[in-house]
């Protein structure tokens, strides 16, 4: 919580005006049973028609300023939680943007989502619940008990023997219903990620028919966080009987000894009636202390787990700048690398490029390619081993100054919902003219020529409303649009034929001659030409050299090529 308060503190002043409104129409509300009760044993039997108009109008105007200061102090509530959960928001977008890829695996996309979503929603309205009610239930609960006090000492003390119940049931049960609250929101985690991945494989699961296979496993994790809502739900609702069975209990007690006092003449009837209207407004006190225990017992679980991921240490630190002794464009050390830290993805990897020169990297599914460029861009740390950019170790260099070197197409890449120009701009304001030469280059003019207003087409999200080999194309048009020191493709070819996939590799050694790239195939004929081909197998290196001299030494990358094109070359 105390997260929430640094948040909260550029509010202070504002929330402070606020609760300062809100005591005053709690004072208001606090007046007008003690000035019926005036009315009806001062004024009535007087027979004063001026003085009950007098205090007919005091209750009106007490009426009328707690009704408007309520309104006006619950909009400056809502105010304060709006502004404080949109910077709330804004720092986690940040920090989740800022996370490792690890840290990202360690939490889990859909528990990210659901954190920003859900979790700061609870926040929102924990913080606008506590200013709305914070102020006024205590007040007219402490109030109502200090004038019932001084109105029937007897009745009031009947009333507050009844406290320590409600404080024992209240406590209680917060403590159980904030483990049960946290458990719920990972609960919902999970949904997130099953809902997240039956989008995602929408295609998939209606090409294989199984959409009723996906019903159930939706319907198995919704049971279960109903399952989990429930739980909490059902503890926290314990409170409210509770409060009214006790509450109702000491309202009948009072009654009875009240009727009993007016009998034997040492009471009034208005106070009665005022006592009456004063345990009312305790009643709704309590009920009010309770709503905000259960809201608080939400908002405290999601307001840890929102902390989890703002005071989540970076991982990724520079380190002190050390020099290659062997300055190359890119080289690799002896890196050895695992996404879990037990079983090895990459083992002893060692390679180098000279200023721009290729990098063909070809093997199995799960062999490691991609994982060599996560090292690369350094979105993971090595295990251990040295990689170096210009003869600087990858860790020395700031992320900001590192990522601005690449251009890259990763092998699962997104476009978004805007248009082509901005989606191959990529908010880096690059000319119309970049823009048709990055796309030429990357074989997309043509098609893009083709679409209606051309670089102002509109598309889809992730594209979907363009064929495979044109999504392909354009991504590589965005990693060709910055002219970038090193260009890695990450099987960023399989949609594309052969003959367009020749045009693009001839187009990039003729435009990008200073470039230096890395090409992650499955097709040899989109690495036949590459300086250094590098073949892996289980994370381990089993070949390194060109294509003729892998022909005569691999026996993997021989056996590939045969399989593909017959052993020939392709031009």
């Amino acid at each position: 919580m105390r997260m929430l308060f640094s948040y909260l503190r550029p509010y202070l002043l504002k929330m402070s005006w606020g609760m300062t409104i809100k005591f005053v129409g709690a004072i208001m509300d606090l007046l007008l049973p003690w000035c019926l009760a005036h009315i009806i044993d001062e004024i009535i039997p007087t027979r004063s028609v001026p003085l009950t108009f007098l205090w007919g109008g005091i209750m009106l105007f007490c009426s009328v300023a707690a009704w408007v200061t309520n309104i006006v102090a619950n909009r400056i509530a809502g105010w304060v939680s709006k502004c404080t959960v949109e910077n709330m928001r804004h720092d986690l977008f940040h920090k989740i943007s800022a996370l490792s890829c690890a840290q990202v695996d360690g939490f889990s996309i859909p528990s990210l989502i659901s954190r920003i979503t859900s979790d700061t929603y609870n926040i929102h309205s924990m913080v606008g619940m506590m200013q709305r009610l914070g102020i006024r239930a205590p007040i007219l609960l402490i109030g109502g008990i200090v004038i019932t006090l001084t109105m029937e000492p007897v009745l009031a003390l009947l009333l507050i023997a009844t406290l320590p119940f409600l404080g024992i049931i209240i406590v209680t049960v917060s403590r159980k219903g904030v483990p049960l609250y946290t458990r719920l929101q990972q609960g919902v985690d999970r949904m997130v990620q099953v809902v997240r991945e039956n989008i995602i494989g929408i295609r998939v699961i209606k090409a294989l028919s199984k959409t009723d296979y996906e019903k159930n496993r939706f319907d198995e994790v919704n049971r279960d966080v109903v399952a989990r809502e429930k739980k909490a739900g059902l503890t926290m609702a314990v409170t409210n009987p509770s409060v009214n069975l006790i509450l109702n209990l000491g309202l009948t007690v009072i009654i009875l000894a009240g009727a009993y006092r007016v009998n034997a003449g040492v009471s009034q009837a208005g106070k009665i009636i005022a006592f009456m209207s004063y345990f009312t407004i305790i009643l709704n006190a309590m009920m009010s202390v309770n709503r905000m225990f259960v809201m608080y017992s939400k908002g405290s679980a999601s307001a840890g787990r929102i902390n989890e991921v703002l005071t989540a240490l970076e991982d990724l630190r520079l380190h002190p700048e050390e020099k290659d002794e062997e300055p190359e464009h890119i080289a690799f050390r002896h890196v050895n690398f695992s996404y879990s830290g037990t079983e090895q993805t990459l083992s002893d990897i060692s390679f180098s490029l000279k200023k721009g020169e290729t990098l063909g990297i070809i093997g199995a599914t799960g062999s490691g390619k991609t994982a060599i460029v996560n090292l690369l861009m350094r979105l993971y740390e090595a295990d251990s081993g040295k990689i170096y950019i210009s003869g600087r170790e990858v860790n020395s260099i700031p992320p900001e100054e590192l990522h601005t070197k690449f251009g890259i197409v990763f092998q699962h890449d997104v476009l978004f919902a805007d248009t082509v120009a901005e989606n191959i701009s990529f908010g880096r304001d690059l000319p119309q003219e970049r823009l048709e030469e990055a796309a030429r280059d990357a074989q997309a003019l043509e098609f893009i020529n083709e679409l209606p207003g051309r670089f102002q087409y509109e598309l889809a999200i992730k594209g979907s409303n363009l064929s495979g080999g044109q999504k392909q194309r354009l991504l590589i048009a965005r990693a060709l649009a910055g002219r970038p020191e090193i260009l890695v493709l990450d099987d960023s070819s399989s949609a594309l034929d052969y003959k367009t996939d020749a045009q693009l590799r001839k187009a990039i050694r003729e435009h990008y001659a200073g470039t230096t790239t890395v090409i992650i195939a499955q097709r040899i004929s989109s690495i036949l030409h590459a300086d250094h081909i590098l073949v892996l197998e289980d994370g381990k290196e089993i070949g390194y050299g060109t294509h003729e001299e892998l022909m005569e030494e691999c026996e993997v990358y021989r056996e590939i090529s045969q399989s593909q094109m017959g052993g020939g070359s392709v031009a």
